[in-house]
Formats: structure tokens, sequence, C-alpha cells
């Protein structure tokens, strides 16, 4: 008995054995002070010092704006910020293989490489809030523009030559061939003329853009060669450029000068916009539509058709504006004209020969009447070989002036004895007989409203000798 009441105690003292192994290995937590609860103890100087982070900098990998970000952030059942990045990766992956399959001339596999391509982006749940929406939306714009492209492309193979405009003959083509051969003929002989001056540089970059040759002659119908040609619709210069588009191609507008108005500065933002627009049309004929009147017009036109891509532009021209409607129907007809004078019975007149000049860089604002006194020429010299500058006056900044051959050396070592000039913020103009506030804001290169806002007037009224601020500023 005694030795089954030992047996019976060395069983329960084995078994308390983990018990009490595990109470010893587990520390102590030893209860606060009631004062710690209220009152923290302070660090020591030394130790605030040693935390500063201006004085010792923590080194981390992690991106502080990332520190933010917390799983708590990520949507349940979405796909992690990495996941994306790789789906994104993927699908401009196939949007390459698209546009190696275009060069390959294999239409049908591009198309099912940019099918492929969308379908995966459309399956990316981007939120609006992420990093990569962006990304995704510009991506999604390449997509829609390559496929309207391909489309052009695909079904009239002979316009996806970047380099050749189809020129159609039609009754509408017919129409303003008669045109220019009668009541605009001698417009037509005079801006043929006029574009001796620029012809030979504005070839040049077309063809360093490896665009049409025959594109040299579009300005014929934009403004007959004249760079201060001025529209109703306030576009202005060689190539017609509004002022928004003009600034959106590098073309500067200030108080001194619209380059808009320059035929080299111009001729390269031209041939920009023009790169631009057949890349996203796909054709030069629309394109061509687009620079008129605007590629979100021509657009709309597009989408609005019962299907969403564009066959032929001459189903969709008579559904343009009248004026755009002509617009490419004129193109072609002064190319054709100047391509076979003697096919339509015309004698062309000899072309000017192109504008020779030095450009010397000036720091000097002053009148071009001063400058050309000092050279001994017509002011009306240097007022043709810089037209950009809209008070015929230097800015007061560094300036590439256009000169004579020649006569750099003169106008600089004159530079001291001419008299400065700076344009008031506000010019004045006496109104003429027959003159309307329309015809002044044209002038100038401004707005009726303008006018009427700088000049407290309520309607548009005015009188002969009545004394108009003008605006300084574009």
């Amino acid at each position: 008995m005694k030795s089954f009441k030992f047996t019976l105690a060395l069983l329960i003292i084995a078994g308390c054995l983990p018990l009490w192994n595990c109470a010893k290995a587990k520390p102590t937590v030893q209860p606060k002070p009631a004062q710690a609860a209220t009152t923290p103890e302070k660090t020591p100087k030394s130790e605030v010092r040693a935390a500063n982070p201006a004085e010792v900098p923590v080194k981390t990998i992690i991106p502080a704006e990332e520190k933010s970000l917390s799983s708590k952030d990520i949507p349940v059942n979405s796909l992690s910020h990495d996941d994306a990045v790789i789906s994104l990766e993927d699908a401009l992956t196939v949007y390459e293989d698209a546009k190696a399959a275009r060069e390959r001339g294999d239409f049908e596999a591009a198309m099912n490489f940019l099918d492929e391509a969308y379908g995966m982006l459309l399956r990316l749940p981007i939120t609006t809030d992420s990093p990569l929406i962006q990304e995704k939306d510009n991506l999604r714009l390449l997509i829609a523009q390559r496929i309207q492209e391909y489309n052009a492309a695909r079904r009239n193979p002979a316009v996806s030559n970047h380099k050749s405009i189809p020129l159609a003959d039609n009754q509408w083509v017919e129409r303003e061939i008669k045109s220019f051969l009668g009541p605009e003929r001698k417009s037509f002989e005079e801006g043929y003329r006029r574009s001796g001056f620029y012809k030979d540089f504005i070839v040049e970059e077309l063809r360093k853009a490896g665009l049409p040759d025959d594109l040299v002659w579009l300005p014929i119908v934009e403004s007959l060669f004249k760079p201060q040609a001025l529209s109703s619709a306030r576009a202005l210069g060689l190539w017609q450029f509004i002022r928004t588009t003009g600034l959106n191609y590098g073309l500067n507008q200030d108080k001194y000068v619209d380059e808009r108005r320059d035929p080299y500065k111009s001729t390269i933002g031209a041939i920009k916009y023009l790169e631009h627009l057949h890349s996203f049309f796909g054709d030069w004929t629309t394109a061509l539509a687009a620079y008129n009147c605007g590629e979100g017009f021509v657009q709309r036109v597009i989408n609005s058709q019962n299907i969403s891509y564009l066959d032929n532009f001459w189903d969709l021209f008579q559904r343009l504006p009248y004026q755009t409607a002509r617009y490419v129907p004129r193109f072609i007809a002064v190319v054709k004209i100047i391509q076979d004078p003697a096919r339509y019975g015309i004698t062309l007149p000899v072309p000017y020969p192109p504008l020779k000049f030095d450009t010397i860089e000036i720091n000097h604002p002053a009148k071009l009447s001063s400058w050309a006194a000092s050279l001994g020429i017509e002011t009306s010299e240097l007022e043709f070989l810089n037209p950009e500058l809209r008070y015929q006056s230097t800015p007061d900044k560094p300036y590439p002036l256009r000169v004579p051959v020649g006569s750099g050396g003169r106008l600089l070592a004159a530079t001291t004895k001419i008299p400065k000039y700076v344009p008031p913020e506000y010019a004045q103009h006496k109104v003429r007989s027959g003159e309307t506030l329309s015809t002044i804001a044209r002038r100038y290169g401004t707005s009726v409203s303008t006018l009427q806002r700088i000049n407290n007037l309520r309607g548009t009224l005015i009188r002969v000798n009545q004394v108009l601020r003008i605006p300084s500023r574009g």
C-alpha cells in the first residue's frame, strides 16, 4: 500500500514538471507603477540628439511615400500594384507585336494583336485613384489610334503610303479646278509666284520628315503664301494656325512676336501637326480635312457613322462644314494644275527667287525704321524679312533679326546710336471712314469683345476720328 502511494506521488510530480518549466521560462511581467501611466519618463538629452534624423539619418530601403501604404488599402479580390504593372507590361508587349506585324504588312495579325492588347486593358481592374490609371489611359488611346490607322490603310492600300497623297478625279475637284482657272486665276498665279520665296525651305523640311513634297502647295489654299494673312476665324500666317494650335506646336506669341507669322518657324510647326494628323487618321485626305477644321470635329463625324471606321474620305466629306468640304478638293486641284499646267491650258508665272538673308542676334529694343535707317534701306525690307514682329520693333531681349546679306556688321556697329523703343501696353488707333470694330480688330489681331472691353463700349457703334485703345499683347 505504501509503495502504491509512493508511485502515485511520483506520477503526479512528473505530470507537473512541464507546467513548472513553462512558468519558469516565461518572464514575469511586473505591473507598471501608477505614475508611469500619467507621467512618462523623460528621454535623456543625449538620446534625443542621437534620434535627430537631421544629424543621424536613418537608412531604409523603403521610399517614404510607400510607408503610408498598408494592406488595408488594397481592395479584397483586386490585383496588387505589382500584378497591375505586369499586366500593363504584357499589354504593351502585345501592342509592340501589333506594330511589328504592321511593318511586315500583316494587317490581320496586327489587328488581332491590337484586339488582344485592348482586351487585356479591359480586364485590368485599375481604379481611378491608382497611380497606374494614366498609363492605362495612354496605352488605351494608343491602341485606339492604331486600330483606326490600320483600318484605313487596310481598306485602301493606296493611302497607306506615308509619302503619297491620292489625287482623286471627281466632280468636286473639277469644280475647284475651274474656279482656280476662272475667277480665282489671278490670286492663284500670285500665290504660285510668291511660293518661290519659301518653297525650297519647305520641301527640304518635308523631306526631312518623310512627308509628301506635294504638301508644299498647301499654303496656296491657306494663305496664298502671305505670312501675315489673317482669316475670319483669326487663323494667322502662311499655314493659318489658330492661337491655341500654334502654342501647342511651339509657336511663341507675346507682346513683341507672333511666330505664326514667321514662315520658317510656322513651317516646322505645320509639319509636326501634319505628321500627327496623318498618324492619327491613317490617310492624307482625312488628315488635311482635320488640319482645316480640327481633328476633334472630324473624329466626331467619323464616330457618328453607322460604322466606327473611315472607309472612304469622299463618303465623309459632304458631312463636314462647307469650307472644309471644299478644302481637300481645292488642295488636290492646286496640285493637279501645278503638276500639269499644259493639260489645263495655263502657263504658270516664274516664281520669285528664294529669300536670302543674314541673321544677327541683337539685344536692343528699337523700331525697325531706326534699324533700316542705319543700313540705308527701306523699312519695308526689314518688315518683309521679319514678319513675326508685331509692332515693327525688336524686343527688349536677345532676338535673331534677319537682315540683307552682308549688312550685319554695319547694323551691330550702329546699335549704340539707335534710340530705344518699347511699345506701350496700349496702342492708339484713330477711326477712319468706313472702318468698323470688326475690321479694326482683324487688322490688329485682336477681337471685337476685347476692343469693347478696354474702350468701355457697350455696342459696336464707333465714329470717325474716335481714338481707340488697342492691346499690344496677343
